[in-house]
């Protein structure tokens, strides 16, 4: 899925204005740590400090910090060199995961979409239909969120927007009966993708457990390499807790990618830093906001010089 000169540069101010209170906070704070004096090493442990704050985690703060300090000891050092190491660490650590999300790898692609409620997951998948249509893929959404009515009524509302057809039963309906049959649906129709929604309640781990089993267990008996895709949707306003969940959707779900929303509510965008770091999973996708272009395929580079407060991608 590519996109214009135009859509990029589109993108880039989404992104580097959504990043704006994460950049804020560290770049702020960093030029008034570095106003009039010398690197030493106690202005290398308050650049820590507020990399800590920022979620990024221990280890990479005290990295990009080391990297501060490399071969600059006793001199001035400006607060837009210190930004230029930044973005450069942190690029390094998140290149690796940066990995789009393939839709041609067979047909159906099926991407089951976890997450706990209130993480964006159910507009997180209306917003990757949108983009997949306008693609010229077929989607196909399934309701799979069959406890809340709300989450089934969101599901319909990004279907027609999307242009996406939708299988959706009444609430309280079996997730894995619907799945089946969406499945089933989307094969017949010959669609490029079907996008499953799920429930996300955390506070029951065992039965939310059973029931991804299940669904992935039906899903299996209409094509056996599916899902093909499990995605995560993470929200960013969350911050050190995101990394737990992430720990127990891995276990309850086999995660295989990411999806970062909300990172315009947050000064502590620094956490997918931390995610990556630690658990190396793919990072498909990241939200910057409610609109439906809001979602775009993750970047490594552009997203650490957004965070870093450079100012061109």
């Amino acid at each position: 899925m590519s996109d214009s000169a135009d859509d990029k540069q589109n993108w880039w101010q989404r992104l580097s204005g959504g990043l704006k209170r994460t950049s804020t906070s560290i770049g702020g704070a960093i030029t008034d740590l570095v106003a009039k004096r010398r690197l030493d090493q106690a202005m290398l442990d308050e650049i820590e400090d507020v990399l800590i704050r920022a979620d990024l985690g221990l280890d990479c703060a005290a990295r990009i910090a080391a990297a501060v300090g490399q071969g600059r000891y006793d001199k001035s050092i400006t607060a837009d060199e210190v930004k230029a190491v930044l973005a450069e660490e942190v690029e390094k650590i998140l290149a690796p995961v940066a990995k789009p999300l393939a839709i041609d790898a067979a047909k159906p692609v099926v991407v089951l979409v976890v997450g706990v409620n209130g993480s964006g997951k159910t507009t997180t998948i209306g917003k990757l239909a949108a983009r997949a249509r306008t693609h010229g893929h077929s989607v196909m959404l399934a309701a799979g969120d069959t406890f809340r009515a709300a989450a089934i009524d969101q599901l319909k509302v990004w279907g027609e927007r999307s242009g996406a057809a939708v299988v959706a039963r009444a609430p309280g309906a079996d997730a894995a009966g619907l799945a089946f049959d969406a499945l089933s649906e989307a094969r017949a129709k010959g669609m490029d993708a079907l996008l499953v929604d799920t429930a996300g309640r955390l506070h029951n781990k065992a039965a939310l457990m059973d029931e991804l089993e299940k669904i992935v267990r039906v899903i299996k008996k209409v094509d056996p390499s599916a899902p093909h895709s499990v995605l995560l949707a993470l929200d960013a306003t969350v911050g050190q807790n995101a990394l737990t969940q992430v720990e127990v959707f891995k276990e309850v779900a086999g995660v295989t990618g990411l999806v970062m929303t909300k990172l315009d509510g947050t000064a502590r965008g620094g956490i997918l830093v931390a995610i990556a770091d630690k658990y190396g999973l793919p990072v498909h996708f990241i939200g910057v906001g409610e609109a439906i272009d809001d979602l775009a395929p993750f970047s490594a580079k552009e997203f650490a010089r957004a965070i870093a407060g450079i100012e061109t991608p």
